[in-house]
C-alpha cells in the first residue's frame, strides 16, 4: 500500500466511525424519545378516557338521581331506574352495567342474556375477579377496574377499562367502561412511525456517508490520476533526457572513431602503401604479410568507418533525415539479397533534432527486425510531411509476419518494438505496428507540434 492509498484510508477510516457512531448515536436517542413519547401519549390518552369514564358514570347517574333521592325502593321505580339506564349508550361499544353487590347481573344493554346470572366467580384470561373487583371499586367510593370484556363491534375478547360507583340503599354497582384495543393500535400506528422516522434518518445517514466516501473517492482519483499524469510527464522528459544522452555519446564517439582513430588508421594505410610504392620502385617483391596487413587496414578502416556512421550518420545533421534514410536504404540493400526503396512525399521542411533522430533509429531498429526475423523480399520505406499533421513514416515488408499481441506480452521478445514506441512516446508521437501473412507494416507519426524545431 502506497503512501497515497494510506493517506486516503486514514481519512475514510474516521469518517466511517464517525457516521455509524453517529448513527447509533441517533438511533438510541429516536428510540429514547419514542418511549417516552409513547408513555406521555398512554398517560395523557388514559387521563383522558378516565375524566371521560368518570363524567359518563355521573351523568348516567344523575338521570336516575330524581328517583333515587325521592326515597322510594319499590320493583317498580327500580324497574323505572334500570329503563332510564338502559336507554343510555354513546356508540357503538359505549354501553352502561348494573349488578347488585352480589354479583348479579341486574341490566347490560348489549349482553342481555347476562341478566339475572350471578357473576361473582367470573375471571378473565388473567385470572382476575371481573366483577368482584368492579364491587369492590363501587365499595370504595368510585374506582376504575382494568379487565377483559367481551366487544360487541368484534365479539372479541378486549382490554377494558372501568369507572363504577355505587348506590349504597338500593345495594346496586352502576359503572361503564371504555375498551383500550384503540390505544393499542394508536400506539402501533404510532410505533411504526417512530420506526419510519429513524429509517428515513438512517438512510439519510447512509446518503451523506456515501456522498462523502464518493467525494473522497473522487479526490483521490483526482490526485491519482494528476499524480499520474506527472509522473508520466517527468518519465516521458526523462526518457528524451536519456535519449538525448544517448545520441550525444553516439556522436561523441562517432566523432571520435572518424577524427581519431579513422585518421590514425589513415596514416597508417598510406605508410604502407608509401613502402609498398618504394619496393616497387626498387623492383622487389612485396612481402605477403605487408600486402596482408594493408587489406587487413583497408577493411579495418571500413569496419571503424561503418561503425562510425551507425553510431551517428553525418548525413543526418548535415542533409536532414530524407537524405540519412536513402543513405540508409542503399546500405540495407547493399548488404543483403532484399531490395530496399525509399519515397519522400509532401515538402520536407526542417525537423527538431530528437524527432529526426527517432525516426531516423526507429527505421533502422526495423531494418535490423526485417534482416533478422522477416525473411522478407522487398522493405519499403515512406516519409510524409504535411505542415498540419507533421511527419508520418511507413515501413513495410513482404516477410512472415509475427503476432503482435503475443509479442508485446511476452517480457523476452519484442524489446526493439517496445524500444521504438518508446522513442515515439518521448518525443509526443505515436507508433503502430500491423502484422500478419502478408507481411509487417509499422506507421510512426509525430505532429506538427512535436516534429518542428521550437
Amino acid at each position: 500500500m502506497n503512501l497515497r492509498t494510506k493517506i486516503v484510508a486514514l481519512a475514510v477510516a474516521p469518517l466511517l466511525v464517525a457516521l455509524v457512531l453517529v448513527a447509533l448515536a441517533v438511533r438510541h436517542q429516536e428510540h429514547d424519545l419514542a418511549q417516552r413519547e409513547r408513555a406521555l401519549i398512554e398517560k395523557s390518552y388514559m387521563a383522558q378516557r378516565r375524566s371521560e369514564l368518570r363524567s359518563y358514570v355521573d351523568l348516567a347517574v344523575s338521570t336516575v338521581r330524581p328517583l333515587y333521592d325521592a326515597g322510594q325502593d319499590d320493583e317498580e321505580t327500580r324497574s323505572e331506574a334500570l329503563r332510564r339506564l338502559a336507554a343510555l349508550d354513546y356508540g357503538d361499544d359505549g354501553y352502561f352495567f348494573v349488578y347488585d353487590m352480589q354479583g348479579r347481573s341486574l341490566m347490560h344493554s348489549r349482553q342481555p342474556e347476562l341478566v339475572n346470572r350471578n357473576l361473582w366467580e367470573m375471571r378473565d384470561s388473567r385470572g382476575r375477579f371481573t366483577i368482584q373487583d368492579l364491587i369492590a371499586g363501587a365499595r370504595a367510593g368510585g374506582g376504575y377496574v382494568e379487565y377483559e370484556w367481551r366487544k360487541p363491534s368484534s365479539d372479541q375478547m378486549a382490554p377494558k377499562l372501568g369507572y363504577v360507583t355505587a348506590l349504597p340503599r338500593w345495594n346496586w354497582m352502576v359503572g361503564t367502561g371504555l375498551y383500550l384495543d384503540d390505544i393499542e393500535a394508536t400506539m402501533q400506528a404510532l410505533d411504526r412511525q417512530m420506526s419510519a422516522n429513524v429509517t428515513t434518518t438512517l438512510l439519510w445517514i447512509a446518503g451523506i456517508a456515501a456522498l462523502c466516501l464518493g467525494v473522497v473517492s473522487a479526490t483521490g482519483l483526482l490526485l491519482n490520476l494528476s499524480e499520474h499524469r506527472t509522473a508520466e510527464a517527468k518519465l516521458r522528459l526523462l526518457a528524451r533526457r536519456v535519449v538525448q544522452s544517448q545520441e550525444e555519446e553516439r556522436g561523441h564517439l562517432a566523432r571520435e572513431l572518424h577524427d581519431g582513430t579513422s585518421q590514425t588508421l589513415v596514416s597508417a594505410k598510406l605508410l604502407i602503401e608509401s613502402a609498398v610504392d618504394a619496393l616497387d620502385r626498387e623492383r622487389q617483391p612485396t612481402p605477403p604479410a605487408l600486402s596482408k596487413a594493408l587489406q587487413r587496414l583497408n577493411d579495418s578502416l571500413l569496419e571503424v568507418r561503418r561503425i562510425s556512421h551507425r553510431l551517428r550518420p553525418a548525413l543526418l545533421d548535415t542533409l536532414g533525415l530524407p537524405a540519412a534514410l536513402e543513405r540508409l536504404g542503399d546500405e540495407f540493400a547493399e548488404e543483403g539479397a532484399i531490395d530496399a526503396s525509399i519515397m519522400i512525399e509532401g515538402e520536407a521542411f526542417e525537423l527538431s533534432q530528437e524527432a529526426k533522430t527517432a525516426l531516423f533509429r526507429v527505421t533502422q531498429e526495423a531494418l535490423t527486425n526485417v534482416r533478422k526475423h522477416a525473411q522478407a523480399h522487398r522493405v519499403h520505406i515512406a516519409l510524409g510531411f504535411s505542415d498540419e499533421e507533421g511527419v508520418r513514416l511507413e515501413i513495410g515488408d513482404d516477410g512472415t509476419g509475427f503476432d503482435v499481441d503475443a509479442m508485446q506480452l511476452d517480457p523476452r521478445r519484442g524489446i526493439g518494438l517496445r524500444n521504438m514506441r518508446e522513442r515515439m512516446e518521448s518525443i509526443g508521437g505515436h507508433l503502430n505496428v500491423q502484422s500478419g501473412e502478408g507481411g509487417t507494416t509499422i506507421v510512426a507519426e509525430v505532429p506538427a507540434r512535436s516534429a518542428k524545431p521550437e
